[in-house]
């Protein structure tokens, strides 16, 4: 904890020393594995890692709800689903160097600079002004105290922020809603379809199954070592692979 002394000035403790240096380290080692990792998988666990380490810092600064928010919505909400999506398609590392958006990469350095600049103001600003101790700043307490400054000083920002992520969540549904033009069938009409002659009363394989890669366009293997088409969704083409050993490669398609 800090201490205030009588000259206005703040002293740390030891113990926020030791933690701060040592989870500062941790912090950092996070974001560099995060951006250089080799596998989308190893840089979600590396900033999942940083996430937490936040988390940290937010309650040994007295910022009990930001703290919590950190680990309940950012590590073990949004960081999670991307997580279990990037296992679930899959994502190689030659297509991470794939640029899909034409100037992409001088966009994203763009960016960066800017908001290198806006964070280096916002700091000035502050050590100009004058810092604001925690015990002013969590006078009323530390929800209090942040609903303050969202619902009046940055309430415009705020707003800006739900919009934008409101407007993200329509057009995923509205890009992910599939048009229903037949009558939904009913367990009995499923179940006789199922169990009928062409049917399959087992469930498909998954995708990537036994493969070299499990991604939702690699057949999965069957015993024998065939590839099980059945396994890929219809809207997918098969990706081409080589199976180790015998040289036999995926169907370029399946003809669907």
């Amino acid at each position: 904890m800090t201490t205030l002394l009588a000259d206005g000035l703040t002293r740390t403790s030891t113990g926020e020393a030791v933690l701060f240096w040592i989870l500062a380290v941790v912090a950092v080692i996070g974001a560099v594995g995060m951006v250089t990792a080799s596998k989308a998988v190893y840089s979600a666990m590396f900033l999942a890692m940083t996430m937490i380490v936040l988390a940290v810092f937010y309650v040994a600064q007295d910022a009990l709800f930001l703290g919590v928010v950190q680990v309940v919505v950012y590590t073990g909400a949004v960081m999670m689903l991307f997580l279990f999506v990037m296992m679930i398609i899959g994502v190689d590392t030659a297509e991470s160097l794939v640029e899909t958006l034409r100037g992409q990469r001088f966009a994203a350095l763009a960016a960066g600079l800017g908001f290198g600049v806006l964070l280096i103001a916002g700091i000035g600003n502050v050590a100009a002004g004058g810092f604001k101790g925690l015990t002013e700043a969590n006078a009323g307490g530390n929800v209090q105290g942040l609903a303050v400054l969202i619902f009046t000083r940055y309430l415009w920002a705020f707003e800006v922020t739900s919009a934008l992520l409101i407007t993200a969540a329509i057009g995923a549904m509205v890009l992910a809603h599939r048009e229903r033009f037949d009558r939904r069938k009913t367990q009995r009409e499923l179940a006789r379809e199922r169990f009928g002659p062409g049917g399959r009363p087992t469930p498909l394989p998954g995708p990537g199954v036994y493969a070299r890669h499990n991604a939702v366009d690699i057949p999965a293997l069957l015993p024998d070592g065939s590839f099980a088409e059945v396994s890929v969704s219809k809207v997918l083409t098969p990706r081409t692979i080589d199976v180790a050993g015998n040289g036999e490669t995926a169907p370029e398609g399946n003809g669907r």
